[in-house]
C-alpha cells in the first residue's frame, strides 16, 4: 500500500513541473514601476502645550542658533508704526529751565592755600573717575543686550541711526551753550560748566535704554538707567566739576535729545526696522517706584554765637566774633563763625503700594546735599589773620608808654609759623533721611493725577569739615614778673622776646566741623503726575519736610601754637593774650528747626 501511495505522490509531481515549465515559457520580463511621493508634514497643535516651561534662549527675541542678528530693516510682523507726538513728552523742558533759573546762586571764594591756587573757588578731598565710565551705561548695556540676541524696539539700522541723531543733538545743544555761557566750574578749571555735558551724555544712553528696552521688556530697565544716569550728575557735583544748576540742565538736554532723535526715526523710518511695541499694564494702578532729582530750598544759615558755647565762662572777657586783627575788615560779617548755605541738590528713591486707586503704604530714601557759601574763608583766615595773633597782648604784661614799639619787637622776634592755612575737606552738610507713611492718590483723568503723603522718618547728618596745617620752628620765651603792691617792677622783672628753640615742627588738625545729631523728621508734599505710557509716568513734586536738628560746631583756631611754643612760651601766652580761650577747641551747641522745600521731577515706573 505504501509503495503505490509513493508511486502516486511521484507523478503528481512531475506532472506540476511539466505544466509550470510550459506556463512561462513565453512571459515578459517583469517591471518595477516607482510610486509618486509627495513630501508633506501635517503637525497637529498639542493640546498640552505649556509655554511657561519654554527654554530661556528658545523664547521670543532670542536667536534659536545663538548667533548675532545684524540684518538689516527687519520688521517684525504685527508691530504697528510709532506716532511721533505719542512718543514726545517734553519732561527735559523743564529740567533744562530749572537748571536755568537756579544758574546764578554759587559764590566765588578761594580755599586750599596750601597748594598756593589763590584763585581756585572750591576744592575738598572727595574726587571719584567712576562718573568718567557711568556716563556709557546706558549704551553698553543697551548694544550688550542687542548683542545677545535679545529683541528690543529698533532692528540695528534704527537704532544706530536714532543713537546717532540723539547723541549729535545732544552734543550741538552742549557745546553751543558751553561755549556761548563761558560759566566757570566750581573747581576754577575752565570757563565751560553750565551744561554739564557728562550729565547731558547719561541721560541720552538712559532714555535710549528706556526706549529700547525699558518701554517693551521690562520698566526695571529704565529704573536701571535713570538711576545710574542721577548718581553720575550726583558725582560731578561732589567732584567740584559742575554747579547743581550744570547737572539739571544737563539731564533735561539729554532727555530732549534723545526723544527728538527718536522722533526723527520715526518720521524717517516710519514702520520699518521696528521689532517690538511698548508694553500695555493696567493704567489704573497707581503703585509705583521712583527715582527724582530736586532742588532744596529753605533754613538755609546756621548762625552761633556766644550763647551756644559751652563752658561760656571761658569767654566772659572777650566776643567770640571778634577773631581779626586788622582793622580795615568788617570780621563780624567775614569771620564770625555762621553758616550760609546755598540751594541744596536733592536725590530721592521712593516707592508705595496701592490697596487701590487712592490709598496706598510706602517709603522714601532721600539725600540732600547742602554746600555752604563761603566756606573757605576759615582756611583763608587762618593763613592771614592769625598769622600774627599768637603774640597780640604779651605787651600789657608792662604799663610802658612804648607799647607800640614793644609789640614790633615781639613779632621781629619770629613767629613760629613759617607756612600756615587750612583745606576744606567738606564743604557739604549731606543729610540722609529713611522715612515711611501713608501716600493718597487723586485720579484726574486717564494721564494726570494729584498725590500727596505723610511720612515719618530719621534723619543723619555728615559733616562740614576744614582741616589746618602748619609748620615752622619751635619758638621759646623767657620771663621773670614780679608784683609789688599789685603793680609789676619792671626792674626787677624782665622777659626775652622770642628766640628759636632749635627743632622744626608740623601738625594737621581739625580747624572747623559743624554737624549735626540723627533726628525725627516729618514730611508731606503735593505731586502732579502725568502718565505717558501704561507703566511710566513724569512726577512734578513739591515737598515740605520738617526737624529740629541740634548742631555742633568745633572751632580750634590756635591749636598749633601747642605744637609750635616751647611749654613755657605757651604759658606767657596763655596768661597774657585775652585770646587765650581760643588756645583750645571752642564747641558750640545749637538747636535749630530746619524747615526744607523740596522742588523735583520724577521718573516713575507703574508697578
Amino acid at each position: 500500500m505504501k509503495k503505490v501511495l509513493a508511486l502516486f505522490a511521484l507523478v503528481m509531481v512531475c506532472m506540476i513541473m511539466k505544466a509550470s515549465d510550459s506556463d512561462y515559457t513565453n512571459m515578459e520580463p517583469l517591471k518595477l514601476t516607482t510610486p509618486e511621493m509627495k513630501t508633506e508634514l501635517t503637525l497637529k497643535p498639542s493640546t498640552n502645550y505649556r509655554p511657561e516651561l519654554e527654554l530661556p534662549m528658545m523664547a521670543k527675541g532670542f536667536s534659536k542658533t545663538n548667533t548675532i542678528d545684524l540684518r538689516w530693516q527687519q520688521t517684525n510682523e504685527g508691530v504697528k508704526p510709532y506716532e511721533v507726538m505719542e512718543d514726545l513728552t517734553f519732561v527735559g523742558v523743564p529740567l533744562f529751565l530749572a537748571g536755568w533759573a537756579v544758574k546764578g546762586d554759587k559764590a566765588m571764594f578761594r580755599v586750599n592755600n596750601k597748594e598756593g591756587n589763590k584763585n581756585t573757588q572750591l576744592l575738598t578731598d572727595f574726587k571719584t573717575g567712576i562718573d568718567d565710565y557711568t556716563q556709557y551705561f546706558g549704551p553698553a548695556l543697551t548694544v550688550g543686550m542687542k548683542l545677545g540676541g535679545y529683541e528690543g524696539r529698533s532692528d540695528w539700522s534704527r537704532l544706530l541711526a536714532s543713537a546717532a541723531m540723539s547723541y549729535g543733538i545732544m552734543a550741538g545743544l552742549v557745546n553751543g551753550i558751553k561755549y556761548t555761557a563761558k560759566e566757570m566750574r566750581p573747581d576754577g578749571s575752565q570757563a565751560n560748566s553750565w551744561p554739564s555735558g557728562h550729565t547731558a551724555t547719561s541721560f541720552v544712553g538712559a532714555t535710549l535704554l528706556h526706549k529700547e528696552y525699558g518701554l517693551t521688556r521690562s520698566p526695571w530697565f529704565s529704573v536701571a538707567g535713570y538711576g545710574v544716569a542721577t548718581a553720575t550728575g550726583v558725582m560731578r557735583v561732589l567732584n567740584n566739576r559742575h554747579w547743581i544748576s550744570d547737572v539739571m540742565s544737563g539731564a533735561g538736554i539729554g532727555i530732549m535729545s534723545t526723544e527728538l532723535g527718536y522722533a526723527l526715526s520715526d518720521v524717517l523710518f516710519k514702520g520699518k526696522g521696528l521689532l517690538r511695541n511698548n508694553l500695555q499694564l493696567d493704567p489704573t494702578n497707581p503703585s509705583f517706584f521712583a527715582i527724582s532729582m530736586g532742588l532744596g530750598l529753605g533754613s538755609k544759615d546756621i548762625d552761633f554765637t556766644n550763647a551756644d558755647i559751652e563752658d561760656e565762662w571761658r569767654f566772659e572777657d572777650i566776643d567770640i566774633e571778634d577773631l581779626g586783627y586788622d582793622e580795615d575788615v568788617d570780621y563780624e560779617s567775614d569771620a564770625s563763625p555762621n553758616i550760609r548755605f546755598r540751594a541744596a541738590t536733592v536725590v530721592d528713591a521712593e516707592g508705595a503700594y496701592f490697596f487701590n486707586k487712592y490709598v496706598g503704604v510706602g517709603g522714601r530714601l532721600r539725600v540732600r546735599a547742602m554746600s555752604a557759601k563761603s566756606f573757605g574763608k576759615y582756611s583763608e583766615l587762618a593763613a592771614e589773620d592769625q598769622l600774627g595773633g599768637w603774640m597780640l597782648g604779651i605787651g600789657d604784661m608792662y604799663a610802658s608808654e612804648d607799647l607800640d614799639e614793644f609789640a614790633d619787637e615781639v613779632v621781629k622776634g619770629g613767629s613760629p609759623v613759617e607756612d600756615i592755612g587750612g583745606i576744606v575737606k567738606s564743604d557739604h552738610l549731606a543729610e540722609f533721611s529713611a522715612s515711611l507713611g501713608l501716600y493718597f492718590n487723586l485720579p484726574l483723568s486717564s494721564q494726570f493725577s494729584l498725590g500727596t503723603k505723610l511720612l515719618c522718618g530719621r534723619s543723619f547728618t555728615q559733616e562740614l569739615d576744614i582741616d589746618g596745617f602748619a609748620k615752622g620752628r619751635v619758638k621759646d620765651i623767657d620771663y621773670r614778673v614780679v608784683y609789688e603792691n599789685g603793680k609789676i617792677n619792671t626792674d626787677e622783672s624782665y622777659y626775652s622776646f622770642p628766640y628759636d628753640a632749635g627743632k622744626d615742627y608740623s601738625c594737621e588738625w581739625n580747624y572747623l566741623t559743624v554737624g549735626a545729631e540723627s533726628s525725627t523728621t516729618w514730611g508731606t508734599g503735593l505731586s502732579l503726575t502725568y502718565r505717558y505710557k501704561s507703566n511710566f509716568a513724569w512726577r512734578l513734586f513739591c515737598d515740605y519736610d520738617y526737624t529740629e536738628k541740634k548742631f555742633t560746631m568745633t572751632y580750634d583756631p590756635y591749636h598749633y601754637l601747642q605744637e609750635g611754643l616751647t611749654p613755657k612760651a605757651l604759658d606767657v601766652v596763655f596768661l597774657a593774650s585775652p585770646l587765650s580761650p581760643l588756645l583750645y577747641p571752642v564747641e558750640f551747641k545749637k538747636k535749630k528747626k530746619m524747615n526744607y522745600v523740596t522742588l523735583g521731577l520724577s521718573f516713575m515706573v507703574n508697578l
